[in-house]
């Protein structure tokens, strides 16, 4: 399986996400400039974190013009996996990848810290090896984190099984606290209809290794590969 990670000028966690793919999983990965207009050799695309652009205007509005996302687009609608993370997201959400908005967190500080989430799809290929109702630690750092949508898009959602992660307490819980930047009903990760297009706001590619604080991003990365390798056998 070969991924690529695509590198804006601001992204800042592409390192992470190399060496999940490359040293953790062992599978080929390569660093794909912004500029690059074929991503046809990838079966994955990650979107890492960071501030492409600088944020300017808001997060991932100028990254969503750079021709990698039209040669992403174009691999999502051939089925390929995109996986988008934090500053990722946010560039899926402007370029219409996935639905909905990123707005500045309620409290309008920037949060660096570890968080529970509930695993509420358990049917993608970014989450197949988990369990429904999992509940898993990963950190999160962003400043624009709360995801929102209008109430028929809310409605489709939910109707399509897309909300794939929620914030919550250490018994599970979606409670109001446990929300780290007001996001509509504690929501974290969403795919797409099709599901092979994943973006959420915490980091996966920091919670690999003990050393880190915990190893649940392993689930994410893990269910890629198994999933690839059980569609390519």
């Amino acid at each position: 399986m070969r991924f690529g990670v695509v590198v804006f000028p601001g992204s800042n966690c592409d390192i992470d996400c190399y060496h999940a793919a490359k040293e953790i999983l062992g599978q080929p990965t390569d660093y794909v400039w912004h500029e690059t207009s074929d991503l046809s050799s990838y079966d994955c695309i990650v979107l890492p974190g960071g501030f492409s652009y600088g944020d300017y205007l808001r997060p991932g509005a100028i990254a969503r013009f750079a021709p990698a996302m039209q040669a992403v687009a174009e691999a999502a609608g051939r089925g390929k996996l995109v996986l988008g993370i934090c500053n990722g997201f946010q560039i899926l959400l402007e370029a219409g990848l996935l639905p909905g908005a990123m707005r500045r967190n309620d409290h309008l500080q920037f949060r660096c810290e570890t968080r529970h989430l509930r695993l509420e799809n358990n049917t993608t290929p970014f989450t197949h090896l988990g369990e429904r109702g999992q509940i898993l630690r990963l950190p999160i750092a962003h400043a624009d984190g709360n995801y929102y949508i209008d109430e028929l898009g809310l409605a489709e959602l939910k109707r399509n099984n897309q909300i794939v992660l929620r914030y919550c307490d250490a018994e599970g819980q979606p409670t109001a606290s446990a929300n780290p930047n007001g996001a509509l009903e504690n929501i974290a990760g969403i795919v797409n209809r099709r599901g092979n297009v994943f973006g959420l706001m915490p980091h996966p590619e920091r919670a690999l290794e003990n050393i880190t604080g915990g190893t649940d991003g392993q689930l994410v990365w893990t269910s890629i590969l198994k999933w690839w390798e059980g569609n390519h056998a």
